[in-house]
């Protein structure tokens, strides 16, 4: 029988001389951290299942000639570590020029440049030329959806995509094939994604160390746009931008820069720079509404968010006996389009047919939202075109933007101003704590004594909790990520669930961790969730309903949530008709010179 770590006892060791005490149970990879010692990995990241299949993490113990993955294998009472030497050093450098051998080279023309782990390993080793014949294979780029793109000549074999959509997602649309030399990563049946299971949440793409898997980049498409004297561009920010994007320009993790970001939009060309958080509120007016109207009038329950897009195609292509559950509103990304071609043309005197609305945002299943045909009520597309944080972070470098050293500057009027509830709509209990908000003051007609839901905040996967409003206890559960997501779908189709109102998002953490993001970790993530926290409490206004440019826009223009025009505009429905019917496949491969 394997012993089982008793995470409460004590195991001192040394590490290159350096004495370290950890609970039991920890790896030798952590041990080492933990006094600053810094062991190369490639195949490892700290958010997914062990796989030690790099070896780069090496290490010898009590001076054994056989060594050990420190990843893979957990520190004991006593032993002393060494992670460099000569030895060591050798065969890590011997490693990472057998992988550099079969790897394109091509770094400058790569998007991953300068950020790529395999670049990073091979600078810290002073690997700068070849040390074996390059014998890279080529595959073509495969480019078949607006989403992502595979490269599969730049892929390392590290297998953290398949870790990330298999046990992570549990989504499946990627696997291995062959051993050997013949290793790959590919799509069951090597058919496009689009003809799979890929529900576009681009959690492969976050984990890739390389240019595997990314986003397809669609910023010259915005530069034209800008460009173009006929067009009139605007462009909305998702809550979880302005805590993440500072990333990409050496700031630290968490860092809020709202202000900065605006200011860079404006110096791109913008005519307009507007705020997501604005639809978010105006979300949480007809969701809220939604709830207490199926609420009260035995409507279907529970009723589930609709704001994740990643999450929506999963329950088409898993769970379509189950739509009805979702709520019908669009998510805040498509509401702010639908009313950029209409409200606010209709404000400001401007042709609707000349508007162009892109989004920023921390997610890439969201360019596959602005696709899907129902996604234009206004008569146009709703939206144009979508970027990750990424993607703009990219265009304020080649626009040579000193993005550190930003004055700040404000949003927009009309669409531009937000609350502390909408800020929160970028982690995870975020959309229902707002939502809560709102609901208990529509229902009762007081002030909430606090109007902060800790029960709803946090990590954990699946959250539970309840909430009384007016006389009727409301139950609550907030899931982030697709495993557990899975988890609470099962628990209402076996009718085990008690829950009426439910908040899902794709991503682990929520929007902080989309698939656009910066690449990180739990831990950056979590600073990006503190970081959207202290937006709100630094808010003067905290609920959704006491936004007053939302009060202007129903009493101008909506009317009442749930009415005629607000339906028309901000709801849709969605399919049960098979994996993404509707769309048409466009797949398209690029051959490498």
């Amino acid at each position: 029988m394997s012993h089982i770590p008793d995470p409460n006892k004590s195991v001192n060791l040394t590490i290159d001389g350096i004495p370290v005490t950890v609970p039991e149970g920890t790896s030798i990879l952590e041990a080492a951290r933990k006094v600053n010692v810094k062991i190369p990995v490639l195949c490892h990241h700290p958010d997914l299942q062990v796989r030690a299949v790099c070896r780069l993490c090496v290490v010898e113990c009590d001076g054994g000639k056989k060594l050990k993955a420190a990843c893979a294998n957990d520190v004991w009472e006593g032993v002393n570590v060494v992670t460099d030497n000569a030895r060591l050093r050798g065969i890590r450098r011997m490693i990472l020029e057998m992988i550099l051998a079969e790897h394109p080279q091509d770094c400058l023309a790569c998007i991953r440049n300068q950020t790529c782990e395999l670049q990073e390993l091979a600078h810290q080793f002073g690997i700068y030329r070849p040390g074996f014949p390059v014998e890279a294979r080529h595959f073509d780029i495969v480019v078949d959806t607006d989403t992502l793109v595979r490269d599969m000549s730049k892929c390392v074999k590290c297998g953290r995509c398949v870790t990330m959509c298999q046990e992570v997602q549990t989504v499946r649309a990627i696997n291995t094939s062959s051993r050997s030399v013949d290793y790959e990563i590919t799509t069951p049946y090597d058919k496009p994604l689009i003809e799979g299971l890929c529900v576009y949440c681009g959690q492969c793409s976050s984990v890739c160390p390389v240019g595997a898997i990314y986003e397809n980049d669609q910023t010259d498409k915005v530069f034209e746009a800008l460009g173009d004297k006929e067009r009139h561009v605007v462009v909305q920010t998702a809550p979880a931008v302005r805590v993440a994007i500072g990333e990409e320009f050496g700031m630290p993790h968490g860092s809020v820069t709202t202000g900065k970001m605006v200011t860079a939009l404006k110096r791109l060309g913008f005519d307009k720079v507007f705020d997501t958080d604005f639809s978010a509120d105006v979300t949480i007016m007809e969701e809220g509404h939604e709830f207490l109207d199926r609420l009260n009038n035995k409507g279907r329950l529970p009723m589930i968010t609709s704001c994740s897009p990643g999450w929506i195609n999963f329950v088409e292509v898993f769970y379509p006996d189950l739509l009805p559950h979702l709520s019908t509103c669009k998510s805040p990304q498509q509401m702010f389009g639908a009313l950029a071609k209409s409200y606010y043309p209709s404000a400001y005197g401007v042709d609707p047919a000349k508007v162009t609305v892109v989004s920023i945002m921390p997610c890439t299943a969201k360019k596959f939202e602005s696709e899907r045909p129902e996604m234009n009520s206004s008569g146009y597309r709703d939206v144009d075109v979508v970027l990750t944080t990424r993607e703009l972070a990219r265009m304020i470098k080649i626009a040579g933007i000193d993005f550190p050293n930003l004055p700040e500057s404000e949003y927009d009027n009309i669409m531009g101003q937000s609350t502390g509830a909408a800020a929160i709509f970028g982690t995870s209990g975020g959309v229902m704590e707002a939502a809560l908000r709102t609901v208990y003051e529509v229902v009762t007609g007081e002030e909430l004594d606090s109007v902060d839901f800790e029960d709803v905040r946090g990590h954990q996967g699946i959250k539970k909790s309840s909430v009384m409003v007016g006389g009727t206890e409301v139950k609550i559960m907030v899931a982030n990520g697709l495993k557990n997501a899975r988890r609470v779908m099962n628990s209402i189709r076996r009718g085990e669930c008690d829950a009426h109102f439910i908040e899902i998002m794709s991503c682990p953490g929520g929007c902080v961790g989309g698939g656009g993001q910066p690449y990180a970790t739990s831990e950056t993530k979590r600073k990006r969730m503190e970081a959207l926290y202290r937006v709100d409490r630094d808010m003067p206004i905290r609920k959704s309903h006491k936004n007053p440019e939302v009060q202007a826009l129903y009493e101008k223009y909506l009317g009442e949530p749930l009415g005629e025009k607000s339906h028309k505009l901000l709801h849709t429905h969605y399919s049960t008709q098979g994996k993404h019917h509707w769309y048409v496949p466009h797949v398209t491969t690029s051959k490498r010179r």
